[in-house]
Order: structure tokens, then C-alpha cells, then sequence
């Protein structure tokens, strides 16, 4: 059964892959770290990044992101978030192995022996509890050309549509919402925005179904785009707005800022 629903979400992601233009492939992790593993955890940040540029290198993922939290539902419930992009569903659900993060970082880090590598990434998992992993396409996307850097600042809102009405709340994402963040960056309010399916954790219990992510260089932007009205838009525009907001609950916003990333 196990291997059956694996198939099955394979197969799904597969065939948004076929209907989007170059879409991306996500692995979201939510990451806690106590306040006496807080040195720990900043070392293993380091020295993950040194490795996942290898990774990037042997073309095994595309790219790497660390944020770190600046607010959200509870600030005790994690405080950090990484990104691993990957080139397709396949290698998402794959990953990277053990095996080969340590083959990786004995790449990056040659004057360390096999031992010494294996006891550095043993401790550094110890520092941090992972407090949540999702799996994600993206299946909509702002165009522009936002360059991404350290300093970045991005709103993550966690979506989960209502059920039965799944296909309404992309489709109103699509056709409402979208074109009003395009607006937005037209207009210098915003960096990007994108819209995250998510495969795993999946089910009625599943905190999230979707996930946007909005991008602003600083946090002027962000603010300036709070203030933002869209006073050209209709009364038929607006009906169908509060109709796709209706089409899901939005679960939380998380705040953050770009620390560390790889490309």
C-alpha cells in the first residue's frame, strides 16, 4: 500500500511537471532548535551550506535556502526553515542520502577523515528537531526576474482548501489572485510570488494543502505593499475575490528572512 501511494504521487506530480513551464520541486523542512543547541545548530547552518553546494555541483539538487523566522503562529513552535529545490518529482522523493551528504562532505571538507565527517554530522543533526517536512510543486508563478539574496524577506502563508473544493481554490489563485500580485511587482510592491501543492503530509489531517510564497527585497516593500489598494478593480473582480477566499482557510503566515542560500 505504502509503495502504492508513493506511485500514485509520483504519477500526480509527473503530470503537473508536463503542464507547467520549468516548475520547481520543493522540500520545506520546519526546523526547532532549544535555546542551549542555538551554537550547535548555527555550526551545523555553516556547515551544511558547504555541502549542499557540492550537492549542486554533482547536479543532485538545484539549489538550497535558509530562513530564519521572524514571526508566526508561535515563536516557540520553530524558528528556522530550510528549502532544498530539486529538478524533478523523482529526485524530490528520493532525496539525498545519508551516504551521500557525507560523500558530499568529504568533498567539501578534504582535510577531515571519513570518521570525522560521519561524528561532525551526527552531532549536528542531534542540535536541531525537525519539526515539520512537506513536499511541494509549484503550479503558479508571478513573472519577473527577482534575484535572490541574502537579506530577502518572504511571507510563507499556509493554505489548506476546503474540501470539495480543491480545484476552485488553485483555480481561484490562478485567475484572481496571481493577476493582483502581478500588480503588485508591475507597480515595484513586490519581488515574486508562487503557488506550492503540496504532496506530503497529505489527507484530511494535513495541516496545510498548499502554500504561497510572496518575496519582497526589504521590508520597506513589504510594508508599502500592505498599504497597497487596487482601486481599478470591479465589483465583479472583488465578488470573485472574497469567493476564492471563501474556497480556503488560510492556517498561518509565517514571516522570515533569507540568510543563507545556494545556486
Amino acid at each position: 500500500m505504502k509503495k502504492l501511494s508513493i506511485t500514485l504521487i509520483i504519477v500526480v506530480f509527473i503530470l503537473s511537471w508536463a503542464q507547467a513551464q520549468e516548475p520547481r520541486y520543493l522540500v520545506i523542512e520546519f526546523i526547532k532548535v532549544e535555546t542551549g543547541q542555538m551554537y550547535d545548530f548555527i555550526e551545523h547552518k555553516d556547515f551544511m551550506q558547504k555541502v549542499y553546494q557540492v550537492a549542486v555541483n554533482d547536479k543532485k539538487i538545484t539549489g538550497w535556502d535558509f530562513w530564519s523566522l521572524q514571526s508566526g503562529a508561535d515563536s516557540g513552535e520553530f524558528q528556522y526553515i530550510t528549502i532544498t529545490y530539486y529538478k524533478d518529482p523523482v529526485s524530490m522523493m528520493n532525496g539525498i542520502s545519508d551516504d551521500d551528504l557525507v560523500k558530499y562532505a568529504m568533498i567539501a571538507y578534504p582535510h577531515l577523515g571519513d570518521k570525522q565527517i560521519r561524528d561532525l554530522y551526527g552531532r549536528s543533526l542531534l542540535s536541531r528537531d525537525l519539526a515539520q517536512r512537506s513536499y511541494m510543486a509549484e503550479i503558479a508563478t508571478t513573472k519577473d526576474n527577482f534575484k535572490m539574496s541574502k537579506g530577502v524577506l518572504a511571507s510563507f502563508d499556509l493554505m489548506k482548501a476546503v474540501e470539495g473544493r480543491f480545484d476552485e481554490y488553485e483555480k481561484a489563485e490562478r485567475e484572481v489572485f496571481l493577476p493582483i500580485h502581478q500588480k503588485r511587482i508591475n507597480r515595484g510592491l513586490m519581488g515574486s510570488w508562487s503557488l506550492l501543492r503540496t504532496a506530503l503530509p497529505f489527507g484530511s489531517e494535513a495541516k496545510s494543502t498548499h502554500l504561497t510564497i510572496n518575496l519582497y527585497k526589504d521590508y520597506l516593500q513589504f510594508f508599502n505593499a500592505q498599504e497597497f489598494e487596487d482601486l481599478e478593480s470591479t465589483a465583479e473582480q472583488r465578488a470573485a475575490e472574497e469567493k476564492g477566499l471563501k474556497s480556503r482557510d488560510q492556517k498561518w503566515v509565517y514571516l522570515a528572512t533569507l540568510e543563507n542560500l545556494v545556486r
